[in-house]
């Protein structure tokens, strides 16, 4: 494992430089999920929250969340994105179905989009929790996980 960057001389968080980095093409998806009861997918399905359309407005959120990200994590460089894409899939299990969130970034620079990816899967999740809370508060949003990077120095990472 490489050594920790993110500290200075003196042992106190610091943004790491990356003025001499080389701008490469970086891509990183990441991926959530979320339960929900058979009425919640129902109504999702067929528009009928009450506060509109839940996955328009919950793209719409992982979009603005991605764009934000150097706001939200101390530490993360303010990026130009040069391409963000929520993508949902739905998958029933039981008595209830999951929502599957895929949040895929990219941009052309110094740094690597990961947190924006999880950044942008987790407000997403978050969205459709806070548009469908009035139906069911026991909806649990699944583990947030990064499954593929590319570009940067360190090179590619797919997720086993």
């Amino acid at each position: 494992m490489s050594e920790l960057t993110h500290f200075n001389e003196q042992g106190r968080a610091k943004m790491v430089d990356i003025s001499d980095k080389q701008e490469t093409t970086r891509t990183a998806i990441a991926h959530t999920s979320i339960e929900v009861t058979n009425e919640i997918h129902q109504k999702i399905e067929e528009g009928k929250i009450g506060k509109g359309d839940v996955l328009s407005v919950a793209q719409v959120a992982g979009i603005m969340a991605a764009k934000n990200t150097s706001q939200w994590i101390p530490m993360c460089h303010p990026l130009s994105l040069t391409g963000i894409n929520i993508r949902f899939s739905w998958e029933q299990q039981e008595q209830k179905w999951v929502l599957k969130i895929e949040a895929e970034v990219k941009t052309k620079g110094k740094t690597g989009v990961e947190m924006e990816a999880l950044t942008a899967a987790s407000a997403t999740a978050l969205t459709v929790y806070d548009m469908c809370k009035a139906l069911d508060k026991g909806m649990m949003i699944g583990q947030t996980y990064l499954s593929h990077k590319s570009g940067g120095k360190n090179g590619d990472y797919h997720r086993a």
